[in-house]
């Protein structure tokens, strides 16, 4: 088993999510916010303007017009997808690199980080939350242990995958067997450490629902069906993608039907060029 206080150690050498994306959540949470109160934090950080205005003229959005401004780019897109953007454009830089212990090419942990939160954000709508930006969010960055634990679970690979293959664990639990945490409790250290807000933290931490269904919210319950569409699509899938328990109870929860399933994989999947475009520009 692993120095647990090493591993945790391992969160400084993280980039953490700039004091600019916190601000930019926490005017979009208030309702008497304008368009221009968010346009006027944005811009004044360069290089996340330069980053904004490269994804919003991307082919993904299908605009008519070119977005030159922050301010465009709210009025055209809407203050929830710009908020968006800007949290992937923060959370890149982390989670673009190569994960050895995951069998995860460079980009590969970042497409599905992307595509869970792309997904996520679609089935909240659906059902009409009001967490829409904690749910994207938390889709996005559900992954980041895995940047912290990467190292430990390359060293332990053998151990784990018998474990797995052997004695019917999943991933997750033989990550905790055999290192002593997983990359989902880790992740949630990493949002505590960055101060988000604790039902993110707790979304983070339970997002394989390795703590079981007893007590499960609907924000866990969206963030958990968008990972495990895009492990059903093999998108960003490494050495650990089939080898977690889906849990059927979760549609009946959400009242979603696999029909309703298939739809949202296949309108996914018509649109893969196009969110690839727009994965590459982040």
């Amino acid at each position: 088993m692993s120095d647990i206080t090493e591993i945790i150690k391992g969160i400084e050498k993280l980039r953490p999510i700039p004091q600019v994306a916190h601000k930019i959540m926490s005017i979009a949470q208030d309702p008497e916010t304008s368009s221009s109160e968010l346009s006027d934090v944005v811009v004044y950080d360069q290089a996340l303007t330069a980053g904004l205005l490269r994804m919003c003229n991307c082919a993904y959005f299908g605009l008519s017009k070119t977005i030159d401004s922050v301010h465009h780019a709210v009025v055209y897109l809407g203050m929830d997808q710009v908020v968006d953007l800007v949290l992937m454009i923060s959370g890149a830089e982390n989670l673009k690199k190569r994960q050895d212990g995951y069998d995860l090419r460079e980009g590969e942990l970042w497409r599905n980080s992307v595509s869970s939160a792309l997904i996520a954000r679609e089935l909240a709508e659906k059902k009409g939350s009001k967490n829409n930006h904690l749910i994207f969010t938390a889709a996005l960055l559900k992954d980041i242990g895995k940047v912290v634990l990467n190292q430990y679970v390359a060293g332990s690979s053998e151990k784990i995958n018998t474990l797995v293959s052997m004695q019917g664990l999943s991933f997750i639990e033989a990550e905790k067997e055999v290192i002593g945490i997983d990359h989902a409790e880790l992740g949630a250290m990493v949002a505590e450490e960055w101060n988000f807000a604790p039902k993110m933290v707790k979304v983070i931490r339970n997002h394989h629902l390795s703590e079981g269904l007893s007590n499960i919210d609907f924000e866990t319950s969206i963030v958990f069906l968008a990972d495990t569409l895009c492990m059903m699509m093999g998108i960003g899938v490494g050495v650990d993608g089939l080898a977690y328990r889906f849990h059927s109870e979760v549609l009946e929860h959400l009242n979603i039907t696999e029909r309703d399933m298939q739809e949202i994989m296949a309108g996914f999947a018509g649109k893969i060029k196009q969110v690839e475009d727009f994965i590459n520009l982040s």
